[in-house]
């Protein structure tokens, strides 16, 4: 288990939580929104401290598919080195919006790797190849 640092920014800010026992992911919830012709955003009223070599990945939630609503990044991605509030951004194609205090995202703590690149002439030959879209059925 490892521990994460979270600061309210706001005093009602929800801290993060699980739904379910045995859940991968914790659920996030509006504190505030904001509205422009391009988006909405919402915070959460929270900031983290993740430990060195840990990422938070945040995801839209499956609710998100009843909704008028598109996660703009798909998968947000929040580095141990940043300190601001959590904002989950989307696309607005109607009126059937999360309200505030609704879970309106997930989120998913997890270790990586640091990475060596190497440039080389050639890869190693593998099965796939470089076939693309599709190419391993339909």
């Amino acid at each position: 288990m490892i521990e994460i640092k979270i600061k309210k920014i706001y005093e009602d800010a929800i801290l993060p939580k699980y739904s379910k026992e045995g859940d991968a992911a914790m659920d996030v919830f509006a504190q505030n929104m904001t509205r422009t012709d391009k988006y909405i955003e919402y915070g959460t009223g929270l900031s983290f401290e993740l430990p060195k070599g840990y990422v938070m990945l945040v995801f839209p939630r499956s609710s998100v598919s009843n909704k008028d609503l598109m996660m703009k990044n798909s998968v947000g991605v929040l580095d141990s080195g940043y300190r601001g509030e959590l904002k989950l951004r989307f696309q607005n194609n109607g009126n059937d919006i999360y309200k505030i205090g609704e879970r309106v995202g997930q989120i998913m703590v997890l270790p990586y790797p640091e990475i060596k690149i190497e440039e080389v002439d050639e890869l190693n030959d593998s099965e796939r190849g470089n076939g693309g879209f599709g190419s391993t059925g339909s």
